[in-house]
C-alpha cells in the first residue's frame, strides 16, 4: 500500500510553549489512520499545520503529499489536493439551507449566476452518499447535531476528497449516530478514501482504525499496526499518559451524611412552546458527600431539569420546590442560585463555560468576582494569585495564567470551567458531562477532583451519556427517559444492561 501522506520532523512553536517537537507521521493510501493523544498533545495542532490553518513558513519540518514536498500558504491550498478538514466545532451556518451550506464559497455558478437546479441535484446524490434523506433546501438549523455531520461530510465529498481528517466527529453523538458514522468511514474506505481519526474514544479507535499514531506531549511516542497485532485499549493508554492506567477510576471509600440536597414535584415546559411540557414531576436528592449519577439518552431531558434547577437558565412554566438542608433554596435566577450554594458546569464549555477570548485569571473569577475586588474595584494581583492556585491545584497546563482560555487544550478548558466553580465554594455542584471530548488521563485527574469535593462533603450531581462514566464514579443513579425519573439504583446494582432495561420498557408504556 502507497504512502499518502508523510510529515517528516514537524516542529511547531507559540510563545512560550512547544506544541510540536520534531513530530513524524505516515498515512497509507485508502486507510483509516487514528491519531490519539492526551489533550495538549498536538492532535490539533498537526492537523492545522497540515490543512494550512498554520501556514508554511510557521513550522519546520516537510510535508509530502503524493511524494511531493507541499507548502500550503492556506486551507485553500490544500483542499485544492483533496484535503479536507472537519473540525469539532462544525462550520455550518445555521440559517442557510444544506445545499447553500456544501457549496458555500464553492458555489456552482455560470457566468457568476448560481446554477440552483444543478446545486440542489448534487446536494441530493452527496445526501445519498452520506445516508441523508432530508431535501437541499431544508435549512441545516432545523437538523440534529448528528445529521449536521453528515452535511460537513457531504461537503467534503463536494470538494472531491482524498484525505478526509475528522476532530472528534462523534464527540456530540450518541451511540446509534456515532456507530452509523463510523460505518460510513469503512465505506469511505472501500472507495479509497483515506481518513484522519482523531478520537479520544479507544473502543470507537479499535473497531475502526487500521494504524494508530499515538503523539504525547507534542511529540511521536508509538505508530500501531492494527493489521499485524492486536491493539487493546491499555496498550494506547499507557503510551498516549506515559503510565498504565489499569483502573480507569480512582479509588474512593465514600463517605456519606444525610440528605442535604431535594427537589421536589419539579415541572418544566419549553421554552418557546409554553404547552410542551419538557419536565414532569421530577423529584430527587443528594447526601452529603455522595455523587449522583443521572443516566439517559439523548434528549431525555437531564440538561434542561439541570438548566432549569439552576437559575430557571431553561424553560418556563417552572413549578417544584428546591431545598437545601430542608430550608428553601433561592434559585430563581443564576445569581441567586449560585449565593445559595449551587454550581452548574455546562455541557457546552465552550459556549456557556468560557469566554474563551478572555484569560483564564478572569474566567476562573467570572462567577465570584465579589471575593477578587476591594470596594467595587477589582485586585487583578490577588486575582492571579488564585488563578495560580488552581492551576498547580488541579494541574492546568500553561505556562500562565494570562493565557487566553482558547489557546487551551479541552480539558484544561474544563479544568478552568471547574476552577470557577469551585472558587464559589458551592455546597451543591451539578456536573453535565464534565469529561466530554477529554482524554483519559485528563478524565482520571477530573475523576480524583470529584472524588475529592465529595471528601469535603459536597453534594455531587454528575450528568453523563458515557454509561461506564457514570458506573465508574457514581454512588447512587437515578435513570431518566422523556422528561422523568423512570428509575434510581444504588451503586452495586447498576449495570449498562440494566439502566438500558429500565429506558426500554418506560419507553414502551
Amino acid at each position: 500500500m502507497n504512502t499518502i501522506l508523510e510529515m517528516r520532523g514537524i516542529t511547531k512553536t507559540f510563545p512560550g510553549v512547544k506544541a510540536l517537537d520534531n513530530v513524524n507521521l505516515a498515512i497509507r493510501d485508502g486507510e483509516i489512520h487514528a491519531l490519539v493523544g492526551e489533550n495538549g498533545a498536538g492532535k490539533s495542532t498537526l492537523m492545522k499545520v497540515l490543512s494550512g490553518v498554520h501556514p508554511h513558513g510557521s513550522y519546520d519540518g516537510d510535508i509530502l503529499f503524493d511524494g511531493e514536498i507541499r507548502s500550503f500558504k492556506s486551507i485553500a491550498d490544500s483542499e485544492r489536493l483533496g484535503i479536507i478538514i472537519i473540525h469539532q466545532e462544525l462550520a455550518l451556518v445555521p440559517l442557510l439551507s444544506i445545499a447553500e451550506n456544501i457549496y458555500l464559497g464553492n458555489e456552482q455558478a455560470q457566468k457568476g449566476v448560481i446554477d440552483w437546479p444543478r446545486s440542489y441535484a448534487q446536494t441530493e446524490k452527496l445526501l445519498a452518499k452520506v445516508g441523508l434523506s432530508e431535501a437541499p433546501g431544508t435549512p441545516v438549523g432545523e437538523l440534529g447535531v448528528g445529521k449536521q455531520q453528515l452535511v460537513e461530510i457531504a461537503k467534503a465529498l463536494s470538494k472531491n476528497v482524498r484525505l478526509l481528517i475528522l476532530d472528534e466527529p462523534t464527540a456530540s453523538l450518541n451511540e446509534a449516530e456515532s456507530a452509523a458514522l463510523l460505518e460510513l468511514l469503512k465505506e469511505f474506505r472501500a472507495q479509497g478514501i483515506t481518513s484522519i481519526l482523531i478520537s479520544h474514544k479507544l473502543n470507537e479507535v479499535k473497531q475502526v482504525a487500521d494504524t494508530v499514531t499515538v503523539l504525547r506531549d507534542g511529540a511521536t511516542v508509538s505508530r500501531l499496526d492494527c493489521s499485524t497485532e492486536t491493539i487493546s485499549e491499555d496498550r494506547i493508554v499507557a503510551d498516549m499518559v506515559g503510565r498504565s492506567l489499569s483502573d480507569r477510576f480512582p479509588p474512593r471509600t465514600p463517605n456519606i451524611g444525610d440528605i442535604v440536597f431535594k427537589v421536589r414535584d419539579w415541572n418544566v415546559f419549553h421554552p418557546q412552546q409554553s404547552d410542551r411540557q419538557i419536565i414532569r414531576n421530577v423529584s430527587l436528592d443528594v447526601r452529603a458527600g455522595e455523587i449522583v449519577g443521572i443516566a439517559g439518552l439523548m434528549g431525555s431531558g437531564r440538561t434542561e431539569l439541570a438548566m432549569s434547577i439552576f437559575g430557571r437558565s431553561y424553560g418556563q412554566k417552572i413549578s417544584g420546590e428546591v431545598t437545601l438542608h430542608d430550608q428553601p433554596m433561592d434559585v430563581s435566577s443564576v445569581q441567586r442560585a449560585v449565593g445559595s450554594g449551587l454550581a452548574y458546569a455546562t455541557e457546552d464549555r465552550k459556549t456557556y463555560g468560557l469566554v474563551l477570548d478572555d484569560t483564564i485569571s478572569r474566567n476562573v473569577s467570572m462567577a465570584n468576582l465579589g471575593a477578587v475586588s476591594r470596594a467595587a474595584i477589582m485586585d487583578d494581583h490577588y486575582e492571579d494569585s488564585v488563578a495560580e492556585g488552581y492551576r498547580h491545584k488541579i494541574n492546568i497546563k500553561t505556562p500562565h495564567v494570562q493565557q487566553k482560555a482558547v489557546n487551551l487544550s479541552g480539558g484544561n478548558q474544563q479544568k478552568v470551567v471547574l476552577s470557577k466553580w469551585l472558587f464559589t465554594d458551592p455546597e451543591v455542584l451539578i456536573l453535565d458531562e464534565p469529561t466530554r471530548g477529554i482524554d483519559v488521563g485528563a478524565k482520571y485527574e477530573i475523576y480524583s477532583l470529584i472524588n475529592e469535593l465529595a471528601a469535603q462533603h459536597k453534594a455531587i450531581i454528575v450528568i453523563s451519556s458515557e454509561m461506564p462514566e457514570l458506573l465508574g464514579i457514581s454512588d447512587r443513579i437515578y435513570v431518566m427517559n422523556e422528561g422523568e425519573l423512570i428509575g434510581e439504583l444504588p451503586r452495586e446494582q447498576a449495570s449498562q444492561e440494566t439502566i438500558m432495561t429500565m429506558i426500554i420498557q418506560s419507553g414502551r408504556h
